[in-house]
């Protein structure tokens, strides 16, 4: 009896080992699950998170475009030209002429209109500007990139004219026209 006594004890021990592997390994699979669902939803809702971020950075990034053009949308550029300017220069050693030819690019198609009406007033601005010029000032390259930039905000003033500020200072809002180009440049 004392050799089946003693399987009788391992029989009861057994068990009990048994189900404590058992127990150990449920709650190890649990305890995955548990930190492999955290970790994958940490994950979606970091790059969720990133992608938030980058939509306020640039939302961010388009509310000072929508302060400068409110009608602004992803349209090509536009470019009209416009017929040629001849005007006598400022004398300096006789009569010297100047011949222009201007093509204007814009922002969009409904700029085009708008400068459209406005094109007396422009060719005005455009022709008193150039008439002040000396040759001298206007043959490096230098002076045309002047020149264009002088162009630029004669156009844009004409379609949007300045307006006072806070400080009671002539502020001219940005236009419609991006740059003005030269197609033809003559000085005689």
């Amino acid at each position: 009896m004392a050799k089946d006594a003693k399987p009788a004890e391992e029989g009861a021990e057994a068990p009990p080992k048994k189900s404590k592997k058992l127990l150990i390994i449920i709650v190890a699979v649990v305890l995955l699950l548990v930190i492999g669902g955290g970790a994958a939803a940490f994950f979606l809702l970091k790059g969720d998170d990133e992608h938030a971020d980058e939509e306020e950075v640039a939302a961010e990034t388009e509310k000072p475009a929508k302060k400068k053009d409110k009608k602004k949308e992803e349209h090509p550029p536009v470019f009209v030209n416009m017929e040629a300017f001849t005007v006598n220069l400022v004398p300096e050693t006789g009569d010297q002429y100047l011949q222009v030819i201007l093509s204007v690019e814009l922002e969009g198609p409904e700029a085009e209109a708008e400068l459209k009406a406005h094109l007396p007033k422009i060719r005005n601005d455009v022709t008193l500007l150039l008439s002040s010029k000396k040759a001298s000032e206007l043959l490096p390259k230098e002076g045309k990139e002047a020149l264009a930039v002088e162009i630029q905000d004669a156009i844009n003033s004409a379609i949007s004219p300045p307006k006072k500020n806070k400080r009671g200072e002539m502020v001219a809002p940005d236009g419609p026209v991006h740059a003005v180009l030269f197609t033809s440049f003559i000085i005689q």
